[in-house]
């Protein structure tokens, strides 16, 4: 057999092109940042379960700190939960191409401003009470866990307020959208668990 015929018996095939996406990429990204944050997440409320049983047979809350404002917060626990009922039906309205996804978007964003305002209304009444985070563990894991928490929050916010302005321009896509959406959703689902860990 010729050189020439052995060459001809191989079959020349195009390369493969790129797979299809399971998630857009600035989704993908924020999937990740977010799983890596209920890590850290995990780690704190852990830290706070072993001081809290080491204190067993005490007072928790110590005796002399002020008690945490369980029904305040529950109301604030539940304008947060309504936003990301709220975004959802404003990331349905925006994908149909719905001009109301602007303001229904923009009513998630209240919501969490609410929610924002009223927790930092709690922390200066917490502080006037004598609450610090030299005071006890107490107010340290109470400050170091809702404060994480908050930054996290307002990370979030300023997010949505962005992804609003671009959407009132026009300029905002699905993907975008959808990135903001995700971190929101974390924010919102991680407060019941710190509520339930460190208020109750």
């Amino acid at each position: 057999m010729s050189t020439d015929a052995a060459v001809m018996q191989f079959e020349v095939r195009p390369e493969p092109g790129p797979g299809k996406k399971l998630l857009p990429d600035g989704v993908m990204g924020m999937v990740i940042f977010v799983f890596t944050e209920v890590m850290l997440f995990a780690g704190l409320i852990s830290a706070h379960t072993i001081v809290r049983s080491r204190a067993a047979g005490e007072m928790w809350p110590p005796y002399g700190q002020p008690r945490l404002p369980l029904e305040e917060t529950a109301i604030n626990t539940a304008a947060l939960l309504l936003s990301a009922v709220v975004i959802f039906f404003a990331q349905r309205a925006f994908r149909r191409g719905v001009g109301s996804a602007r303001w229904t978007f923009l009513a998630s964003i209240v919501l969490g401003i609410f929610f924002v305002a009223s927790q930092g209304m709690e922390w200066a009444a917490l502080l006037g009470e004598g609450l610090t985070m030299q005071s006890s563990a107490y107010g340290g894991f109470f400050y170091l866990i809702v404060g994480t928490h908050a930054l996290h929050a307002v990370a979030a916010m300023l997010g949505m307020v962005w992804a609003w302005l671009r959407m009132s321009k026009g300029t905002l896509t699905q993907s975008q959208f959808s990135t903001v959406q995700v971190f929101w959703y974390f924010v919102v689902l991680v407060w019941p668990v710190l509520y339930w860990k460190v208020y109750l």
